[in-house]
Order: structure tokens, then sequence, then C-alpha cells
């Protein structure tokens, strides 16, 4: 567990504050159906993204007012806590290199993907969105709930109970997209899969909430730049792609250990970080 890091937090009222928040806005879909030209997200879903955030702001008022809302947005862009700086490595080419494998299998297998690739001028402007999303999610899911969360549980039951909670979340934008049921499930799975590798990167960066951030932003990045962009990405209900991520996920907890995912299995004595 990660007592040492704790907040005071109520985690289980940020669960039940995001969905209130984020209740509204999914009726709204129903009503008004509008998709972006990104992934065919809801437009709703932009205003779903700030739920966390905002539920982490207001809990983190009540228990410490202003000075607690400043330190928690702080937390952004506290990439000075990222002290073993070869941590970036699985920070940014972790997803990158999966999204790799996934599509040379795809090719293997005999998926229709493009054959040809170019990274698409507008990939920073797509980054930049990705980043401003993620920290809103992140705020709230890694730097308000998963201390708390960690304080109750091993590091693998938090990210399993967040990621549960997380995935159900999607599901209204999931089912106004029309997912097919096989990559509904695989996009559950990712989602818990995700919430594993985001604690563990966190956890081993001295929680820092900039890490999750970035790794969130590079994900969903890779994801859209895709070859064939993300439609092509979930050929075959994503099994490949969400399988490889999956896989990944499992081996980090084998790797590290579930009760705090940041002591390596094989690591010196004493040492509790691998990556050094």
């Amino acid at each position: 567990m990660n007592n040492s890091t704790a907040l005071k937090g109520s985690p289980y009222l940020f669960f039940v504050l995001v969905y209130a928040i984020s209740i509204p806005f999914w009726v709204l879909n129903t009503i008004f159906p509008i998709k972006l030209p990104v992934d065919n997200l809801p437009v709703t879903d932009i205003a779903a993204t700030f739920a966390p955030t905002i539920a982490a702001l207001i809990l983190v008022y009540r228990e410490e007012k202003l000075f607690g809302v400043r330190k928690l947005l702080r937390r952004t862009f506290d990439y000075k806590r990222i002290t073993r700086k070869i941590w970036y490595i699985p920070i940014i080419f972790l997803m990158p290199l999966i999204y790799v494998l996934t599509y040379w299998i795809m090719r293997l297998v005999g998926l229709p993907i493009p054959t040809v690739w170019h990274l698409p001028l507008l990939t920073p402007f797509i980054f930049g969105l990705f980043f401003f999303a993620a920290a809103l999610e992140e705020i709230g899911y890694t730097g308000y709930v998963t201390d708390p969360m960690q304080a109750l549980y091993s590091a693998l039951a938090a990210c399993l109970i967040i990621g549960s909670i997380h995935a159900i979340w999607h599901w209204p934008s999931m089912i106004s997209m029309g997912m097919a049921p096989g990559l509904f499930i695989w996009g559950s799975i990712l989602t818990v899969s995700f919430r594993i590798l985001t604690v563990w990167l966190y956890n081993n960066t001295g929680n820092s909430v900039f890490a999750a951030i970035l790794f969130h932003a590079v994900t969903n990045t890779g994801r859209s730049v895709f070859p064939g962009s993300r439609s092509a990405l979930e050929l075959g209900d994503a099994a490949i792609a969400y399988g490889l991520i999956t896989i990944t996920a499992m081996i980090v907890v084998f790797l590290w250990g579930p009760e705090t995912l940041a002591r390596f299995r094989y690591g010196r004595k004493g040492q509790s970080h691998g990556l050094d």
C-alpha cells in the first residue's frame, strides 16, 4: 500500500460525483447525438471529460479549501518528481511500441489495414488536445483518488476498482458509438489494463501526475494516428491491440508485484524500483 503518500480524500464519494456530473451530458447525447471528427466520439464526451477534475476539486476544496485546490492543479506538471529519468522510456515509448507490434501482427494475419502510412501533419495539435483531455481525467483519477485507494487496498486491487468504475463510465459513449459486443468487452478490459499501467508508472515516478497525463496523451494520440486511424486499430474487435496491452499489464503485475506495483521482482536486494 502507498500509505506514505495517501491523501485524506473521499474516493467513493469522488466516484459518485463523477457519475452525477456526467449523467446530464449522457442524457444530452441521446437527444443530440453529434459526433466529433476525432475517433467518432460524442461531442458530449468533451464536457463529460471535465467530470473527474470537477469532482476532485469539489472534494479538495471541501477538505483543504483553496490551498488544496492549487496544490492539486499544480500536480499537472509535477515532472520534477520523476527523478529516475529512465522512466520516460515506458511513459513515452511503451504504447507506440505496442501499436507497432499490433500493426505487424495485423498484417501477418491478413487484416485489411493500410500498407503505407504517413504521420499526420496535425499530430502535434491532436497530441495537445489529448494532453488537455488526459489532464482533466488524471487530475481526478490519479491526482485525487489513486493514493487514498492504495491506502485502503493493494495497488492492484485499487487499479481493478478504479479501472472497472472508469470502464463503466465509458459505457454510455460506447453504446452511442454503436460498438459491437466484442469491442465493447475488449474496450472495458482495456480501461482496467490501462489503469494498471498508469498506476505502475505513477508509483515508480515519485507519484507524478504528469507522468500519468503524458502516458495517457501518448496512448490516445497513438491510437488516433495509427495507420487507418482508430477504426483500423480496432479491426477484429481490437483483440490484438487491446490484448497486447492487457498482456503487458499482466507482465507488469508479475514483475513489480500486486501489492505496490513498485517492487521489481528481479531487482537488487533492498531495491524497490525497476528500470534503474
